[in-house]
């Protein structure tokens, strides 16, 4: 798909930039569901919320199953906990919100629940409250690296970069070898400009065997803002047809050279 309005620039560099939606596939938001993807997973039964892999199909059937399964029994914590995690991968984040919240409601112990509910909160806008919920079911004793990760991302969106990155390092400590957690800071560093230093973080991200072909077109994406056009289209055409690669590359030529529709994103 081609690339929405990039909102970062190479040589002027206008600061933190506020509209982090329109970014191309964005990492950086995508974490902030409850599992990194569900397309082709199963649930364990034994384990509430786990995800692992199965034969469950696409996210149309998951949520056909679960969905049936939460009529039958909306307050068990186990089918819960699933159903939102996949309407949250759906993006249908304001129906999650709802299901999290009753679950919260009703299991107010339960952190994983919790946890989920805070992410869900985060995709719909509430960045506040969703911080709240998130540090509340933080345990600083034993750090999840996935709720670091999801409160830095709510910091950078709430225009804290520094603290944000502060989180992330934390959560590389913790988890280094988490592809998700190099791009995500990476797309920090990108969200204010520094270039250089996010082309670092996302090529990091993509050398791991867990990165995916959101942070492959991330780090396009970081390169093109550079100038550089043709290594840009090489590393996006692994991702996209070459019909949407040469058109992303088309369109990143022209917001670079275009100075007034870049004011104009900058002041967004």
């Amino acid at each position: 798909m081609p690339f929405p309005s990039p909102s970062t620039g190479r040589i002027s560099r206008p600061g933190r930039l506020k509209s982090a939606s329109i970014l191309v596939p964005l990492a950086l938001a995508v974490s902030l569901s409850a599992c990194s993807t569900f397309q082709n997973r199963n649930v364990d039964p034994t384990t509430t919320g786990a995800i692992v892999p199965g034969e469950i199909g696409d996210l149309s059937a998951a949520e056909a199953t679960w969905g049936a399964r939460y009529a039958e029994s909306p307050n068990d914590a186990m089918v819960a906990l699933n159903y939102g995690s996949i309407l949250l991968e759906m993006g249908r984040f304001e129906q999650a919100v709802a299901v999290l919240r009753d679950a919260t409601l009703e299991h107010p112990e339960d952190d994983a629940i919790g946890a989920a509910y805070g992410k869900a909160l985060a995709n719909t806008g509430a960045l506040n409250e969703a911080l709240s919920v998130i540090r509340r079911v933080q345990n600083p004793a034993q750090p999840d690296w996935k709720l670091l990760s999801a409160e830095a991302t709510i910091l950078d969106q709430l225009g804290q970069p520094g603290a944000a990155r502060q989180l992330y390092n934390q959560a590389i400590d913790i988890a280094p070898n988490e592809a998700s957690l190099w791009s995500n800071l990476g797309m920090s560093y990108l969200l204010t400009g520094d270039l250089e230093q996010a082309e670092e973080y996302l090529r990091r991200a993509v050398a791991l065997p867990n990165a995916d072909s959101r942070m492959r077109q991330n780090l396009a994406l970081a390169v093109g803002l550079q100038g550089r056009f043709d290594e840009a289209e090489e590393i996006a055409r692994r991702e996209l047809s070459p019909e949407q690669a040469e058109a992303n590359i088309a369109f990143l030529r022209r917001m670079l050279a275009d100075q007034d529709t870049w004011a104009q994103l900058a002041a967004q």
